[in-house]
This record gives C-alpha cells, structure tokens and sequence, in this order.
C-alpha cells in the first residue's frame, strides 16, 4: 500500500531578493535628476520597511519604483501593506512599509474548508500559519496544488515540501 504524500501551502517571500530590490532603489535615487538633493532613508526591518523623504510626492515615487524592482526581481506586490504617509520632524514624511508572511487564521480556515469541498480525497490541516494537505494519490495533490494556483487572495500562496 502506498504511503501518505502531502504539501505545504505558506505565504512568504525571498527576503533577499526584497533586499536586493532595495538595494537597486537606492541606487537608482542616488543617480536620478528628480532626486537630486532629496534626503531618502529606505530602512529594511524583520517585519517592516520603514520610508522616511523630503515630500509626500517622492514617497508616491519612492513607492513605484519598490513595486517596479519587486515585481523585477519575482517578488508578488501583495506581500507590501502600505501604510499612510504621515509628517515626521524636520520637513520630512515617513512611510511604514508592513511586510505580509504568513498566513491569517481567517484565510487558513476558509481555504481548508474549500478544500474539503473541491477535493474531498485529502484532508489539509492548519499547522501554525502554513496549511498541510495530505492524501494518497500524487495526481489529486497536482490537481489542489493547480486549483490554489489559479487563486486570488489578498496574500501570495506557495506549496513548498512535496513529498
């Protein structure tokens, strides 16, 4: 009899390649005419990206040209919570950047209900905020894995460990 075979599903990204997207922003300010004088801090934290610049008009700008580099490097923009722009000392703006990893309880639970509807063959499990989907057969695991895949929800989800 053959054994179990199962996935994750996880929602994270590549906090190198975000680093190296950062990396190309602030390289691109330093050179570019419109930025010319502009004090830009671009801050990279464990759960956050912290924008403190001149005007609220370069924080719009500073913002399209992360999502430009992001998307460049095959980082998802849903992984980006934009928060407001608000005044900070010195004639400056801040702009906190929150970074989404995992998955919300909320949509955990929704998506394994779906999936117990979809594919009544596996059983997926809520394990910390990643899901497990366990079944016998490797085809009806291809199948879930290509049903998430066509999915749209407000976080980027991965299937990672197939075993």
């Amino acid at each position: 009899m053959a054994g179990e075979v199962s996935f994750d599903v996880v929602s994270d990204f590549d906090e190198m390649e975000l680093r190296n997207a950062l990396d190309q922003v602030r390289r691109e300010v330093q050179q570019r005419y419109d930025f010319k004088g502009a004090a830009v801090d671009l801050t990279q934290e464990k759960t956050q990206i912290v924008l403190v610049t001149d005007s609220e008009m370069r924080a719009r700008a500073l913002k399209d040209l992360i999502e430009s580099k992001a998307v460049r490097r095959n980082l998802s923009l849903k992984i980006f919570q934009w928060g407001e722009v608000l005044p900070a000392g010195g004639n400056k703006v801040r702009q906190e950047i929150g970074l989404q990893r995992g998955l919300p309880d909320d949509l955990a639970r929704r998506l394994v209900k779906q999936i117990r509807e979809e594919f009544p063959k596996v059983q997926p499990r809520i394990q910390g905020d990643a899901i497990r989907v366990a079944g016998k057969s490797k085809d009806e695991l291809q199948r879930v894995i290509v049903w998430l895949r066509g999915l749209d929800e407000a976080v980027p989800l991965q299937t990672e460990n197939y075993r």
